[in-house]
């Protein structure tokens, strides 16, 4: 019971944390911002443990922070692209370093460095690709759309973990996440495809719609979301099975560590985004 209290009042926090950072800018860069370091901190510390594993956990985690930093400033029209050199110069010295520090196995070191960046560091920075966009010559923000990502996908959790519950017979992928079942997934890829047109109809009523999303392209969205976002989920299991682990980390009270957390959003994040991109080109 005392474990069902924490891990409710964690839970409770992180998602006001995250809806609540939404409806500002600001607040938004600056709590992703230490998502991010967070993350990668965790990962680089999991993987160092790993035999001939040595990543340079330090600057790993400074070069993914100052990449998400740098996407907020460039796509709210802060800064200019020059921007990212210094991320690519400190890309190129986590590779040309391996060749001095007589490292047992540099490739892992390469292999491990550059995952870190292309799977956590790039997904949380298109999140300002979401959040920013241009309005003929002037850069607004809005809040509609990375929010919907995570609210999709919390829905998601809730329709498969109670149509699992109910009606789970079918295994989805017994190998890596036995508690997963064809039931739940499809239950809760229903419940966030309804809610998505349902986001559509009342941003239509009150006009903040500022996508443009008709309601069958917002049930799209939802699909895209729960798809990937169950990847996501299991790529983190695979993960730590891989590892041996069962929790990435303890830093969120009865929830595991941040990989824990946002492991659905890594891939649901770039998905996301290569699903709106899709739309425009037609």
């Amino acid at each position: 019971m005392n474990n069902f209290i924490v891990r409710t009042i964690t839970g409770v926090f992180f998602v006001a944390a995250i809806v609540t950072c939404f409806l500002n800018p600001r607040a938004m860069a600056l709590l992703f911002g230490l998502v991010t370091g967070m993350t990668i901190w965790e990962f680089a510390g999991l993987v160092n443990q790993r035999p001939a594993v040595t990543i340079n956990r330090l600057i790993t985690t400074i070069a993914g922070v100052y990449l998400f930093f740098a996407m907020a400033g460039y796509n709210s029209g802060i800064t200019p692209s020059s921007v990212f050199i210094p991320y690519l110069v400190s890309i190129i010295y986590l590779m040309v370093a391996e060749l001095y520090l007589k490292a047992e196995d540099p490739i892992h070191n390469w292999a491990y460095t550059m995952m870190s960046q292309l799977y956590i560091a790039l997904p949380f920075s298109l999140l300002n690709v979401l959040a920013f966009r241009q309005n003929g010559a002037a850069i607004t923000y809005s809040y509609l759309m990375p929010l919907s990502v995570f609210v999709f996908l919390w829905m998601n959790d809730t329709g498969a973990y109670l149509c699992g519950s109910l009606l789970g017979k079918h295994k989805l992928f017994p190998r890596i996440s036995p508690g997963k079942t064809w039931e739940g997934s499809i239950g809760g890829g229903i419940l966030v495809m309804a809610i998505a047109v349902g986001v559509y109809y009342l941003t239509e009523q009150y006009g903040v719609n500022d996508s443009g999303l008709t309601a069958i392209q917002w049930a799209g969205l939802g699909l895209t979301v729960v798809v990937f976002g169950t990847w996501g989920d299991l790529i983190e299991s695979l993960f730590k099975r891989t590892l041996g682990i069962k929790d990435s980390g303890n830093v969120l009270p009865g929830h595991g560590g941040m990989l824990d957390r946002f492991d659905s959003s890594l891939l649901a994040i770039p998905a996301v985004v290569v699903y709106l991109y899709t739309l425009s080109l037609f």
